[in-house]
């Protein structure tokens, strides 16, 4: 019966997400749409600075590693991080190799989708974060993957912590031109 109701409750929350459009010039092949416990999210990968990264969490979002992973750190003014589908803690990484690192220039601000790593530069794998502002002390340490392009209302609103307390979560990730 709880398992029931959760699921109900899943479906309640996640069907004004599945309702929304898609951005009209948004290339459905290099991007993912993530349905949370607060709404969609739409990320724009980008395979122009980091076509290894990207690709990995579109493998990963196609395996379903993502879904039901929380958002385990979010701190205020910093950033969101999640896709540890292995702990859901952020200790743990896919069944994958680690990356190595695809740094730019290109600058963290509000919306970048960053990859997080160990303190070796070679070790993103799975996790990623969203930035809620500029954070230029990330800028050329860290690998650039994305950008919010719709949603960043929904990363808002997502509870803070370090950890956080019933983190929000992704409910379900995929590449866009595989959602229906």
């Amino acid at each position: 019966m709880i398992r029931i109701l959760a699921l109900l409750a899943a479906f309640a929350v996640a069907t004004p997400a599945l309702a929304q459009k898609l951005p009209s010039n948004l290339d459905k092949d290099n991007a993912i749409v993530i349905d949370t416990t607060k709404g969609r999210v739409v990320i724009a990968l980008r395979t122009d600075l980091a076509p290894k990264h990207a690709e990995r969490i579109k493998q990963l979002a196609r395996d379903g590693y993502y879904d039901n992973v929380p958002f385990h750190r979010v701190i205020d003014g910093f950033m969101a991080q999640t896709g540890d589908g292995k702990n859901f803690d952020g200790t743990g990484g896919s069944k994958y190799p680690n990356l190595a690192a695809e740094f730019t220039s290109t600058p963290f601000k509000r919306g970048t989708v960053g990859m997080a790593r160990a303190s070796d530069p070679n070790s993103a794998n799975s996790q990623f974060f969203i930035c809620f502002a500029e954070a230029s002390f990330l800028n050329n340490k860290y690998t650039v993957v994305g950008d919010v392009v719709q949603g960043m209302d929904v990363v808002d609103r997502m509870k803070r912590g370090e950890p956080v307390s019933n983190p929000d979560k992704m409910i379900k990730v995929q590449v866009a031109s595989d959602v229906k």
